[in-house]
């Protein structure tokens, strides 16, 4: 069977096997972010607060994969989540040396500073919430592009508490997981957007390098 074909905006475009990888590959790296989220959730506030490091090692894997294989026109703002990403792993890196593996949840409580070491990591994560609200318009996206930074940035403030922060975020790490099987039966073709933008944004960037300059890919 044929792979189907699309009138984008400026010229068909069709959807391969490799656009379905690549959707499915993103939908599992964000479902894997989301559980991983939970489950870090759920362990700080229910039972033991220490080794939070495997969860938050699942978390920033799946947030990096997630930053890998979505579809999003503007190459700057791709790039800026995945900087923001790797700030995030940097600061969590930073954060396990100075209080321990064991210690990170401790030294988040007692120094809310440490929010800014990690706080990107969560950023590219309202980035991804953004998009997916921007293309779809689903309520879960915006819960999860709004609820983030206002609880981080409310506890790093001292304007929210530590429970209240978790409520938050747990909140949050629900609407995403929520959004996550709720895009696993959607076509391909909502994930991949619109290629001929994509070949069009590419064309242009070339043609501002100086380089030869190709019709969109069919």
């Amino acid at each position: 069977m044929s792979d189907p074909v699309f009138e984008g905006v400026y010229g068909p475009f069709s959807i391969d096997a490799r656009d379905r990888r690549e959707v499915l590959s993103y939908r599992l790296a964000l479902l894997l972010a989301a559980v991983a989220q939970l489950a870090l959730l759920v362990q700080w506030q229910w039972s033991n607060a220490a080794w939070l490091g495997p969860w938050l090692l699942l978390l920033a894997a799946g947030i990096g994969m997630a930053l890998q294989w979505i579809h999003i026109y503007l190459r700057p703002l791709h790039r800026a989540l995945q900087l923001l990403w790797l700030l995030g792993c940097l600061g969590a890196v930073l954060l396990a040396w100075r209080a321990g593996p064991g210690a990170m949840a401790q030294a988040l409580e007692q120094q809310r500073l440490w929010m800014l070491a990690i706080g990107p990591l969560f950023a590219a994560l309202a980035g991804i919430g953004f998009k997916e609200f921007f293309c779809f318009r689903r309520l879960e996206a915006i819960g999860v592009t709004l609820l983030l930074p206002v609880a981080l940035l409310g506890y790093l403030a001292g304007l929210l508490s530590g429970p209240v922060t978790l409520q938050l975020l747990g909140l949050e790490s629900a609407l995403l997981l929520v959004l996550c099987l709720r895009k696993l039966p959607m076509p391909a073709a909502a994930d991949v957007g619109d290629k001929s933008v994509f070949a069009h944004l590419e064309a242009l960037r070339l043609q501002q390098r100086g380089g030869s300059v190709s019709g969109p890919a069919v």
